[in-house]
């Protein structure tokens, strides 16, 4: 016999779920009804993160919402402009530094003063000569050269890391900082609170028993500063004495020494310093322990005269959402449109900006010899995918392309010409040259430029070329995840 109790339950539960499904629909609308309009508001002065914002809030309403008000609001705009009070507070105290900013006694060639030009519009120092610069691509070697220097030091070490792990290579490096610390050396460590988010009270407190200065640069202690997770120090820094710096892509943990058995080798560029633009790394760091602690650093014992101790011309370069211009974007775009016979690229991420991504195609369409070394693997799939939508385009215009096939890769230099050379913390994406705070250095003159383009050539070995053709003929599949992440790639 036809039970109608089962027929009449199943209509309720089947209604229960039209109107569930309704609800989920009709929230999505609303969301982006609402949503939409405040990202046009947010006064940003990239279209392209705008666009990308609205079509993450359309295409995946919950989620995309969700993104937008972690990452999107202006919070960014506000935490910087606090940056960039601290920044002005503190440089009033700060010693001059142009004492210090020595010029070799040859003239620089026509194409590297327009570049020193640029460079000193965007910078308060200049470029400085009498400078040792060591080129380190053996992250042990780095590493290495960073425990000599800190068990040298006979007044103070500051450090600050965007990635710290608390492993074994994290916990060496911490217990060499808390004896040191013990023998009355002043250390000072600033940490990024969402890179180091694994650094706990259970590491960090040996370090603070020890008499060691600890601070987070962001997020901070209160609810508001746990939500600024998109404002973020990528710089890579280590001062000795105000003597010896070190900066470039390099992190504290196992993986960035070849430890871990997942990544494998890891391809990195750091730079070991000594001379007067160690002075330009320390006020950097100065800054940022300011805007995080208020503690000013600006006595004369952190900035002691130095001595020139090689022949390099260089120049420490910082830039971020603090500023009023995107420093390493305007600084990348110049280079790009001055060189005359080769560029060579080496990055973790790539996703160029379309100004970028025309200086590149039009630096190669006038006969320049571009090449660029991105990686074919990495932590973040989704970046080298969103990459890869970018290929066509420069390829189709000349440029070389080579993915690197030795696992991680994370170096990020740039060379024009074999004259002018970069070397730092910022990859060639969005968000380095428009949203984090990046440390770089620039150098002038042929030696370290062959140093790097020598460097690229061996790294050649372990890539392999993008070939039109080949890359022409990849699935339907591959070509729609990279078009699709793309519509995302300016807030990647």
């Amino acid at each position: 016999m036809f039970d109608a109790t089962i027929l009449v339950a199943t209509a309720d539960a089947g209604s229960d779920a039209a109107v569930f499904w309704y609800g989920v629909t009709l929230g999505g609308y609303l969301l982006t009804l609402l949503l939409t309009p405040w990202v046009f508001l947010q006064k940003k002065p990239h279209p392209e993160s705008t666009l990308a914002w609205i079509m993450a809030i359309i295409l995946l309403p919950y989620l995309g919402s969700l993104l937008f008000l972690i990452f999107g609001i202006n919070r960014v705009a506000r935490r910087a402009a606090r940056k960039q009070a601290a920044n002005r507070r503190l440089g009033g105290v700060l010693p001059g530094l142009s004492q210090y900013q020595l010029i070799p006694g040859e003239e620089p060639s026509p194409q590297l003063q327009r570049l020193m030009r640029l460079t000193d519009r965007l910078q308060i120092d200049r470029p400085c000569y009498g400078n040792q610069v060591e080129v380190l691509v053996d992250t042990n070697r780095a590493l290495g050269l960073i425990e000599q220097a800190i068990l040298s030091a006979q007044h103070s070490v500051n450090l600050e890391y965007y990635i710290w792990q608390p492993d074994r290579t994290g916990r060496k490096l911490r217990d060499l900082l808390i004896d040191r610390a013990k023998q009355g050396v002043q250390i000072r460590f600033l940490y990024d609170g969402i890179g180091s988010l694994w650094l706990g009270r259970r590491f960090l407190a040996p370090m603070r028993a020890a008499g060691i200065r600890v601070a987070s640069f962001l997020p901070g202690p209160t609810f508001r500063e746990r939500w600024s997770i998109n404002l973020r120090s990528h710089r890579k820094i280590v001062i000795v004495d105000g003597k010896t710096g070190f900066t470039g892509g390099m992190n504290i943990g196992d993986e960035y020494i070849g430890k871990n058995r997942y990544l494998g080798y890891w391809r990195d560029t750091h730079l070991c310093l000594g001379g007067p633009v160690v002075l330009q790394l320390q006020q950097v760091f100065a800054e940022d322990w300011f805007f995080a602690t208020s503690e000013m650093l600006s006595h004369a014992e952190w900035y002691p005269p130095p001595q020139e101790l090689g022949d390099q011309l260089a120049h420490v370069v910082a830039g971020g959402p603090d500023q009023d211009t995107d420093v390493f974007h305007t600084l990348l775009f110049a280079a790009l449109n001055e060189a005359v016979e080769r560029i060579t690229i080496t990055t973790g991420y790539f996703i160029p900006t379309p100004a970028l991504q025309t200086a590149l195609e039009t630096a190669a369409a006038r006969g320049v010899q571009v090449r660029l070394l991105l990686p074919a693997h990495g932590g973040h799939r989704w970046m080298v995918t969103a990459g890869r939508s970018f290929y066509d385009q420069l390829l189709e215009a000349g440029i070389e392309i080579y993915e690197y096939q030795h696992r991680a890769l994370h170096a990020k230099t740039v060379t024009i010409d074999g004259l002018w050379s970069l070397v730092g913390t910022p990859n060639f994406d969005t968000r380095s040259l428009r949203l984090n705070f990046e440390v770089a250095v620039i150098l002038y003159g042929p030696k370290p430029a062959e140093r790097l383009e020598n460097n690229f050539t061996a790294d050649l070995k372990h890539a392999q070329r993008i070939e039109p053709a080949t890359w022409s003929q990849r699935s339907s599949g591959k070509r729609l995840a990279e078009q699709f992440l793309r519509l995302f790639s300016p807030v990647l």
